[in-house]
């Protein structure tokens, strides 16, 4: 059996007046999407577990089959599991992202969506500026970074609360500044250092005379420590690989013993090369039988409170990564389709929620139940099939 789960990070949404009361993924064209659920099972699942933040760690960690109640240590660490950095039990990783503030508020969590090439120079920067034991930035993609400190103080950088940056976009960041446990003082010195090492830096004004956003500091959140995940296969009795243009969601894949799939032009974001993705997919299945393939543009487009690019990235999803899938379904006789976002991400709230998303399911004996579309409505009326992530993928790999 070949399996294939696409997942439209963020995809789900809530009805908006300005579109007749529909949702980004209802006002799409997705004919592709439709066929599925016309053909295969729909319903809801609940990705994010009770108690827990609706994070993208944590959704597509339950959607891969773990629960991450047990499995998840944090953001950060599954971060540095794709860039190869080990974490020692003396080590805590912090997501560092490149930000905007103005006036002490949050303009911009992503810099502008500032380009790695960029944002490498910055990071680089600040591994030069600040030149103390057992800190150490490592640069990743775009905004995306890392800080892993180190030392005998890892329960209390644990027990820090720190906040995304994404959910606090037009907000106070006083407010929201990491807590008042004691080892909560080294990240805001951190912050406020890169502050003054951004601030007359050659990247920052060429942005600026640009008029794109600069990254006038860091953010630090998401910390842990190293994680530990028993493999895919062991779990499920296959070989499997994932396609992200994400770290955290690579991260994931690499600590499961999946084959992190390299995909040329690929960006997490809207500009992403869609039929790539779809292309390394199908050729992936020629040694594995599984494959996930991610997509971080309709969360992106949440965050930004873009509603004309989330149906747009909606669209291209479905025509170019699923129509592709589905143009080549026919050369296997046993194989399966799963379409599901890790959680939704509305662009009037422009953060996560922890409701329960939408599904379909498609292929060898999946018993279809009659929806017209996949939508966030019709699943609704289904009704949840699934009380968890974990549930719904053993379902899924699950021979009949």
């Amino acid at each position: 059996m070949k399996y294939i789960v696409i997942v439209p990070d963020g995809m789900a949404d809530y009805p908006i007046a300005r579109i007749g009361n529909k949702t980004p993924l209802e006002a799409a064209r997705t004919p592709n999407m439709d066929f599925l659920a016309q053909q295969g099972a729909v319903g809801l699942v609940q990705t994010i577990p009770d108690g827990m933040s609706p994070g993208s760690d944590i959704g597509n960690m339950a959607i891969l089959g773990y629960d991450p109640k047990v499995c998840r240590t944090g953001r950060a660490p599954l971060e540095a599991a794709n860039q190869n950095i080990i974490l020692a039990d003396d080590e805590v990783a912090f997501r560092c992202n490149l930000v905007t503030v103005a006036d002490h508020k949050m303009i911009d969590y992503s810099a502008g969506h500032i380009p790695t090439k960029e944002a490498t120079i910055l990071i680089e920067a600040l591994n030069r500026e600040i030149v103390q034991e057992g800190i150490k930035f490592y640069p990743g993609k775009s905004y995306r970074h890392l800080l892993v400190v180190k030392g005998n103080r890892v329960k209390e950088y644990m027990q820090v609360k720190t906040h995304p940056p994404h959910d606090i976009i037009d907000q106070d960041i006083r407010d929201f500044l990491p807590g008042k446990a004691p080892a909560a003082e080294m990240l805001l010195m951190l912050m406020e250092k890169s502050k003054t090492i951004f601030a007359q830096h050659p990247v920052n004004q060429v942005r600026a005379d640009l008029k794109e956003h600069p990254a006038t500091m860091i953010w630090l959140w998401g910390q842990g420590v190293r994680p530990n995940l028993p493999s895919f296969e062991q779990k499920f009795g296959v070989r499997g690989g994932i396609i992200s243009a994400v770290d955290l969601v690579n991260g994931i894949g690499r600590l499961a013993g999946l084959e992190v799939i390299d995909v040329p032009g690929i960006t997490g974001y809207y500009d992403t090369n869609y039929f790539g993705k779809a292309q390394y997919a199908l050729e992936s299945l020629k040694k594995n039988d599984f494959v996930y393939v991610h997509i971080e543009a309709p969360d992106e487009a949440g965050h930004n409170g873009d509603l004309d690019a989330k149906i747009s990235c909606i669209e291209r999803i479905d025509r170019e990564i699923i129509g592709t899938v589905l143009n080549y379904f026919g050369q296997y006789e046993d194989a399966r389709i799963l379409v599901l976002p890790d959680h939704p991400t509305p662009v009037e709230l422009r953060t996560h929620t922890s409701d329960p998303v939408c599904f379909v399911m498609y292929g060898k004996d999946v018993q279809p139940d009659a929806a017209p579309r996949l939508t966030e409505a019709l699943a609704k009326e289904k009704g949840l099939k699934f009380a968890s992530g974990e549930a719904l993928l053993k379902k899924f790999m699950t021979k009949s």
